[in-house]
């Protein structure tokens, strides 16, 4: 199981590159973006982690439409040889919410997206953009191989 963190994931890894997409806050945002993403892990040849990615991006994405009013959903992708983070800024509440999510029970009729992140991630967490963007929220996500000493091997 992987932990959650509110430390900024790096934006563009070691010998990676980096895609961005940019929906309007709509109900066809979560198919948008897993398409986006599905893509990208197959052209980068990452296509055992499409199926863990394709539920990650869609919970997160579903997220953030269902729970703000931000006029825009920004996808962040980064890709390298062994791992991809994904990132999803929205205008919305700070991360502690989305955390307390995760203590969700199962007679709740829902709040269990975040524990699909957090059981098939490497590693997840939610921070705010920072002065840059203030009041802008991102929930990150990295699929890949554990490496070793990383603490995840």
């Amino acid at each position: 199981m992987s932990h959650a963190t509110t430390t900024p994931r790096p934006s563009r890894p070691l010998g990676g590159e980096t895609y961005r997409l940019t929906l309007p806050n709509t109900a066809s945002a979560a198919k948008l973006a897993r398409d986006f993403v599905t893509s990208l892990l197959g052209v980068s040849g990452h296509h055992d982690l499409v199926g863990d990615a394709q539920l990650c991006v869609t919970e997160v994405v579903t997220n953030a439409h269902r729970h703000t009013r931000t006029p825009l959903i920004r996808v962040h992708v980064a890709v390298n040889r062994k791992r991809v983070t994904v990132a999803v800024a929205d205008d919305g509440p700070a991360a502690p919410p989305l955390l307390r999510a995760l203590r969700a029970g199962p007679e709740q009729e829902g709040g269990r997206g975040l524990m699909i992140v957090d059981s098939l991630a490497l590693a997840w967490g939610a921070n705010t953009a920072g002065e840059h963007h203030p009041g802008r929220k991102v929930v990150w996500f990295t699929l890949g191989r554990p490496v070793p000493g990383d603490g995840r091997a």
